[in-house]
């Protein structure tokens, strides 16, 4: 696996922003086909690092040498040259393009002519080398989203890079799908390319990698061999610097129906296939129900609806038996519903603002916020400040610009913000991606916490651990369907994976 000269080293890497060391002299090493994990809380430093190599960030100190030779990496064409790849969270693809022109983007031309058979045939040697295969005439936008992130990785593996970084591959996939990665990644890593995996799935950590480096508030504390001893509870702890006690899910009584919808039905954009087809689902007081999918079956939609966004075509929402119609955010925040949507910053908060004004936004004409049209700065300052400690917001300051904070701090923001006012019914989108282990356990604890209360939550997560570990139901939805309706204790994961990639299954 490794040899003399490792593929990768940076050495002494720093990298400030004002006052905030993100990176305080960092080293890291990666060697010709190992796949190293890379953890940390958030807000630990591992992104920053990562876009320092990667040449979205110049460091302030420090040095990269790829295979031995040291390289000067002040922009993403730099690193490519370089041969390092990076496949973000979010896809960097052109969806109304196909697979062989989003190849072809960036590629130099002969003639004014780009050579799409020599593309062609390097797509089909990189899916037969690493089961990699894709539709070359496939439109990006019409693929299934395991199928975009393989192009993402083809596309950095078509530019040679032999130091691939993985940013949470694997928060958007099936378990089959997951596999289907893990083996990909092993075959690459037997060509001798090297793998930056980044995760806060611990279980899939250990799976997949040869050795760890562990960062904590911009450091390394830790730099370990996986070799079979380690448990997710040690690297939880190497993480953030304590013990964790993990939530347990307590016994719930279950109430009265607080949220329902009745033959729920959304169009698509072009009126040709229904984003939302006949949903009827219900949740109880005391109940936590679970809505797994693979991301674009209709989940977001789904939310969107029982928050208020969006108005449904047909069908009927209901909180706590009052038939909502004509609704909007602020009729249904009325009716006891807290929305946390998956787009922290699209739906939730505004980067724009300070995140005092973000965190008070959607009560802004409320007691205590506001008396006779005034805005009550005391009182928003005294809810901001015990928001950020009871969830250990990382901020220097509470006027602090919103678009400023780490994403893993913004959702801690956005769920401080929706659930500190008591909440009937929770509908909650995607509300730890993101997030370190330590702020998940956290998360998970003031759920059991409102199941406990008897409120009821809708919990929408691609996660399908963390289903599990809470639902005491799991829905399936699949192209706008509910196709599966099942209890957590007696079904397996695999049997919910099948589910969302499309199987047959009656709903129940």
């Amino acid at each position: 696996m490794s040899s003399s000269i490792p593929l990768l080293e940076m050495r002494g890497i720093e990298k400030r922003f004002g006052d905030v060391c993100a990176n305080k002299s960092v080293d890291l090493t990666l060697h010709s086909g190992e796949v190293l994990g890379l953890l940390g809380e958030n807000g630990a430093g591992k992104t920053t690092l990562m876009n320092v190599l990667f040449g979205m960030y110049s460091a302030d100190a420090g040095t990269v040498r790829v295979a031995g030779s040291a390289v000067s990496i002040d922009c993403p064409a730099d690193a490519i040259a370089a041969g390092v790849g990076m496949v973000h969270q979010h896809f960097h693809l052109v969806l109304r393009h196909t697979v062989l022109e989003n190849l072809l983007v960036g590629q130099p031309s002969l003639h004014g002519r780009l050579n799409k058979a020599n593309v062609r045939r390097r797509l089909d040697e990189i899916g037969e080398r690493y089961g990699l295969t894709l539709p070359a005439e496939s439109v990006a936008g019409e693929l299934s989203v395991g199928e975009q992130q393989r192009l993402e990785i083809v596309k950095a593996l078509f530019r040679g890079a032999r130091v691939l970084i993985l940013d949470e591959p694997t928060s958007v996939l099936t378990p089959q799908q997951t596999e289907g990665l893990f083996e990909a990644m092993r075959a690459m890593a037997k060509e001798g390319v090297g793998i930056i995996f980044i995760s806060h799935k611990l279980g899939e950590v250990l799976d997949i990698t040869d050795r760890l480096t562990i960062m904590r508030r911009g450091e390394v504390v830790a730099t370990l061999d996986n070799d079979g001893a380690l448990s997710r509870r040690q690297l939880a702890e190497l993480m953030c610097g304590h013990e964790l006690e993990p939530p347990r899910k307590a016994s719930a009584q279950k109430g009265a129906v607080l949220l329902e919808l009745k033959s729920v039905g959304l169009r698509g954009h072009t009126g040709v296939r229904e984003r939302l087809a006949d949903v009827s689902l219900a949740v109880r007081g005391g109940e936590i129900v679970g809505m797994a999918g693979v991301s674009g079956n209709g989940q977001k939609e789904l939310a969107e609806v029982i928050a208020g966004v969006i108005r449904p075509e047909r069908g009927q929402v209901e909180i706590n038996g009052y038939a909502v119609r004509n609704a909007n955010p602020r009729m249904m925040r009325r009716l006891g519903l807290a929305y946390i949507p998956e787009d922290r910053i699209g739906a939730g908060l505004l980067p724009s603002l300070s995140l005092s004004d973000s965190m008070m936004l959607p009560r802004f004409n409320q007691h205590p916020f506001s008396r006779f049209g005034w805005l009550n700065r005391t009182a928003i300052q005294d809810f901001v400040r015990e928001q950020v400690k009871q969830y250990g917001i990382r901020v220097s300051r509470h006027d602090v610009r919103t678009g400023t904070l780490s994403g893993g701090n913004l959702q801690k923001a956005l769920l401080a913000r929706e659930l500190a006012f008591h909440p009937l019914v929770v509908v909650a989108a995607q509300p730890t991606r993101g997030l370190d282990v330590g702020a998940v356990e956290f998360v998970h604890s003031r759920f059991l916490e409102l199941r406990s209360q008897g409120r009821a939550v809708l919990l929408i997560s691609e996660d399908l651990e963390e289903l599990f570990a809470l639902s005491d139901r799991i829905l399936v939805l699949y192209a706008g369907r509910v196709v599966g309706n099942l209890c957590t204790n007696g079904t397996s994961v695999s049997e919910v994976g099948l589910l969302m990639t499309g199987s047959a299954a009656e709903a129940v």
